[in-house]
């Protein structure tokens, strides 16, 4: 028998059976849905945080009291533990620090923004050096950024993120009026370019303050961020990290052979972190995408076990006219691999329609990956043989006389 004829009598028996056909592509629609989805939303948030990551630069390092993401509960109350990284420990790194080109500091809180009788009371604020736009890589699309003039003076200055100009500017020019940040008024001299959503979140909520300001309103008590920019000569990162860790561990005391009483971090420790994280999501998926294609390979095989029970005369009378056992079994292997197929095709599209959805619905970046959608689909045709070899065999090897008794 040709393989297109085989083919096509194994489309006209799904066909034939549409209602079963879908109830058995479940499990492999399932597991091949689940594995496509995730995939596509860790490849997009693996593709945003490189972006960010280097948008801030592979130059930029930080130091900080507590790391930006935490692996525990534990581990965060023994940062919470830690000193507050000050001024001190800032002016010290600005003005020891010989392999640090370019150094900038910032403290934030969350506050409520006032314009009119417009209101936000879920708005971050920032308290910027003057640097810290230029280093958290902000495009300035209207007005200036913050100047160490402003900063020396502590100027009520603010620059603002697109939401403040969207939702209570509504769409005015923003520069020259004033807003009032947690009671103090301020006036806008700059907007930053829109940057959208990430995982679920807008980026563009912010107002940004001179840091002198800042400190004034909410006191010197919170910990800073240190921002440093090392330069892309080779070995410089390591030579800037190397000399900021030590200035730093000379300010706070720290005793020789003890870890660091702060977190420094790089773009390498961000992105490193997030893909063991990313890790962890896919292996869940793929752990519960194996059990659904087990169990959709088992239901596979069952109705394969019914159809060649339920088709015994129709093998007997083939094989009375002359097909050959490998002609049954490329028959019945075909039917349960296109049916296996089919589903695949469908957990293809369902899983890119579920990150699709996600991002719609919260901002989550997602990215399709190729090279999961062909490996969903050879994985799910694979299933379908695979569990299809023993119901091809039982048919093959069915006696035609028996078979031709048989009254089904």
């Amino acid at each position: 028998m040709e393989t297109k004829e085989a083919l096509r009598i194994a489309l006209q028996s799904l066909w034939a059976n549409k209602l079963r056909t879908i109830l058995t592509l479940l499990g492999v629609v399932i597991g091949v849905a689940s594995v496509i989805a995730v995939v596509t939303l860790v490849n997009g948030a693996n593709v945003y945080v490189a972006t960010k990551v280097n948008g801030y630069g592979a130059d930029v390092f930080t130091l900080s009291k507590q790391p930006e993401f935490t692996n525990s509960y534990a581990d965060f109350l023994t940062f919470e533990k830690r000193k507050i990284v000050g001024m001190e420990d800032y002016h010290a790194i600005q003005n020891d620090c010989r392999h640090c080109l370019e150094v900038g500091a910032m403290q934030s809180s969350i506050g409520k923004i006032v314009f009119g009788t417009q209101s936000s009371s879920d708005t971050t604020i920032r308290g910027y050096t003057s640097l810290m736009a230029e280093m958290q890589n902000l495009n300035i699309v209207e007005g200036r950024d913050i100047t160490q003039a402003d900063e020396d003076h502590a100027a009520h200055v603010a620059l603002i993120g697109s939401d403040i100009e969207e939702n209570l500017l509504k769409g005015d020019d923003p520069l020259g009026k004033e807003i009032r940040v947690d009671g103090v008024p301020y006036t806008i001299i700059g907007l930053s370019e829109k940057q959208g959503k990430t995982l679920g979140q807008s980026q563009d909520n912010w107002v940004a303050v001179p840091l002198t300001a800042f400190e004034k309103t909410y006191g010197a008590s919170k910990t800073l961020t240190i921002y440093s920019k090392a330069g892309n000569a080779p070995g410089a990162m390591e030579a800037a990290t190397d000399e900021a860790r030590q200035l730093l561990r000379l300010r706070r005391h720290d005793l020789p052979g003890s870890p660091d009483s702060f977190t420094l971090e790089t773009s390498d420790t961000l992105v490193g972190l997030w893909t063991q994280i990313s890790g962890s999501f896919e292996a869940v998926a793929v752990a519960i995408a194996a059990i659904s294609l087990v169990v959709g390979g088992i239901v596979i095989m069952n109705i394969m076990l019914v159809s060649v029970t339920e088709r015994t005369r129709e093998i007997g009378v083939r094989k009375a006219l002359g097909a050959r056992r490998s002609d049954i079994m490329l028959q019945f292997l075909l039917e349960s691999g296109t049916m296996s197929l089919l589903g695949g095709a469908i957990g293809v599209l369902g899983g890119v329609g579920v990150a699709e959805l996600i991002t719609l619905l919260l901002g989550f970046p997602a990215s399709i990956a190729l090279w999961s959608i062909f490996a969903g689909l050879a994985v799910a045709a694979s299933v379908g043989l695979f569990f299809g070899v023993y119901p091809a065999r039982k048919a093959a090897e069915l006696d035609p006389i028996v078979a031709l008794r048989s009254e089904f």
